[in-house]
């Protein structure tokens, strides 16, 4: 699914979805052994803004930034599937729209 920004929690859950996975707000906990692993690609947007928001991701000297957005993205996708374990990879330039990027679920099936 593609996420419009990274905090995009919608994309995350229509990508359990496809899986097959069952999630209303949260990835419900019988479908939560068939979830092998959420994979995302992710982006901060350039114009240092998020749905209207400033963020200060470029302008951190102690943090790059794109340390910043993994752990954003992280917190989104562990928050839809009640657990932290995915991987996010930063530097999704033309892999979704400004800011954004994608996310992938792999799942067992039934």
């Amino acid at each position: 699914a593609v996420m419009r920004d990274a905090i995009d929690a919608a994309a995350v859950r229509e990508a359990l979805r496809r899986a097959g996975l069952t999630v209303d707000c949260e990835l419900a906990p019988a479908d939560r052994g068939r979830l092998v692993n959420v994979f995302a690609k992710c982006e901060p947007d350039s114009s240092g803004q998020t749905r209207g928001r400033r963020h200060v991701m470029f302008d951190d000297s102690d943090i790059n930034y794109t340390r910043h957005i993994r752990g954003v993205v992280n917190a989104v996708i562990a928050s839809v599937i009640g657990d932290p374990m995915c991987y996010v990879s930063a530097g999704a330039e033309h892999q979704g729209p400004p800011g954004g990027g994608v996310v992938a679920v792999l799942a067992t099936v039934r």
